[in-house]
């Protein structure tokens, strides 16, 4: 165990986080007071806990009891304004109250088959052995309520102060209980800016092939969670030393490509890193996960594509299209949704695409395929580019950023004078169909497919224009057109 009720810290320190979480969490006391008068302990426990010492307590709230599922429905059904019993197999009873979500969970003290990461539910009788099973120290602390007692017995306290993260048993029997709880570690130390003890770090490498245990779900909303951190770089950085990212993103330590001294190039995998930094730094309104993804990954067909020049060059050609590939194959694995797979491979697609524009060469017709192309993902295409540019040559970087703020201001005034956002045809399918005199099908689609391609290259035509170069079209085609 990692210690005992914290003596390096005053007791002043967790009556403060008492009166605080009473203070904005008055729904706690009332719900404790109906607890006590049945003969019952109530503890608010584990994030909450935490959360409040931080400065950051959320709307939802934990509580554990020595009360039995029944008992604590019997309890909360006259008082909640909602009650609900998903997880009451688990020992967990959900409620609502005063607009706050509350879960109470009967005292545990599960084994586990170490196989899946199923527990046979077992309930237990003590604070103590329940906060032993949770995941971490700073997650294992508790108040007892209707006693305004703070339960902290293996030095939750402390490693807060200490931003350390540790385990209540050994690191070894929490992550045989739970591999999940490996990358929840990544995702704490995301969160949190920890850094992980020693002995977990030890425990995570060696243990790093249970992880193959979880599910692709779950393992999907702990990387997500831990990217919308507000440290990713310190979250991946673990997954990656410690081996869990060859289980669930191997194309992380795909990109440590060794650096040949002969043959110039960037660490792709650091150059990752610092361009989801700068990506970050763009951000506008909160954590972008889509942003996030493409920053982290837009380098992952660098590897497969990596040749060695003549003359001590490296090239990498369409490492683009080998990426996006490569990205819609892992997140398609992980569960991701299709709207963002779709996304995040788009992004990769695109992240390059700016590089042809050289010193400003690109028609505007070229600006108008590079929006076009972009469509919806056009703000992030602008921050993912510039957060490319990372040479530590300050001219070279400071004249790219210049030579897209151009190309930014190039793309301004095409949309003010021609609406790029909703770029269509001149002419729509009903009008193709009574120009052609034909019923719909696919030669519609490809008349309005041409119509669009010219849309692109000249800007917006008059009318008859359109209408003649639709019948010259169809003309070259074989299609008889009505006169």
């Amino acid at each position: 165990m990692s210690g005992s009720n914290s003596p390096a810290l005053s007791e002043a320190v967790r009556e403060n986080a008492v009166v605080e979480l009473l203070r904005v969490a008055p729904v706690a006391e009332e719900l404790a007071a109906r607890f006590a008068a049945a003969g019952h302990q109530l503890y608010l426990v584990g994030g909450p806990v935490r959360d409040v010492m931080l400065g950051r307590l959320g709307n939802d709230l934990d509580f554990t009891t020595d009360a039995r599922p029944q008992q604590v429905l019997a309890l909360v059904r006259p008082w909640a304004d909602a009650v609900w019993e998903t997880g009451i197999a688990f020992g967990t009873v959900g409620l609502a109250k005063h607009g706050q979500q509350l879960e109470i969970t009967t005292f545990r003290a599960d084994s586990y088959d170490r196989v899946t990461r199923n527990p046979e539910v077992t309930f237990g009788d003590s604070i103590e052995a329940d906060l032993l099973r949770r995941d971490f120290t700073v997650n294992a602390m508790a108040v007892e309520l209707s006693r305004r007692r703070f339960v902290d017995p293996y030095g939750g306290v402390q490693a807060l102060a200490d931003k350390v993260l540790d385990t209540p048993a050994t690191p070894q029997e929490s992550f045989a209980d739970d591999p999940l709880r490996m990358l929840r570690a990544a995702r704490f130390v995301s969160q949190l800016g920890f850094r992980p003890a020693p002995r977990v770090v030890e425990a995570m490498t060696s243990m790093a092939d249970e992880i193959t245990r979880i599910t692709a779900e779950r393992v999907q909303a702990e990387l997500s969670k831990l990217l919308c951190g507000a440290h990713p770089k310190l979250g991946i950085e673990l997954l990656v030393d410690t081996g869990l990212a060859a289980h669930v993103l191997p194309e992380l330590p795909a990109m440590r490509l060794e650096i040949d001294e002969h043959h110039q190039h960037k660490d792709v995998y650091h150059h990752s890193l610092v361009v989801l930094d700068q990506a970050i730094a763009q951000e506008e309104d909160g954590p972008d996960l889509i942003l996030r993804l493409a920053a982290l990954l837009h380098d992952v067909g660098k590897p497969a594509t990596r040749r060695f020049e003549e003359g001590g060059g490296v090239s990498f050609h369409h490492h683009e299209v080998v990426g996006a590939k490569m990205v819609r194959k892992r997140l398609r694995e992980l569960k991701y949704s299709k709207e963002i797979i779709n996304d995040v491979s788009q992004l990769v697609f695109l992240h390059l695409r700016f590089h042809g524009y050289g010193k400003g060469e690109w028609t505007d017709s070229a600006v108008r395929r590079y929006v076009t192309d972009a469509g919806p993902l056009l703000s992030r295409l602008h921050k993912l580019v510039r957060a490319d540019c990372t040479t530590r040559n300050r001219r070279k970087a400071q004249h790219l950023q210049r030579t897209y703020d151009e190309l930014e201001e190039r793309i301004a005034r095409i949309a003010a004078e021609e609406d790029l956002a909703r770029v269509r045809p001149d002419l729509d399918g009903n009008e193709i169909m009574r120009l052609l005199g034909v019923p719909p099908g696919p030669i519609v689609g490809k008349a309005w497919k041409f119509l669009k391609d010219l849309r692109l290259d000249r800007g917006p035509l008059e009318h008859e224009d359109a209408v003649a170069e639709l019948r010259q079209w169809a003309r070259d085609q074989g299609i008889d057109v009505p006169s």
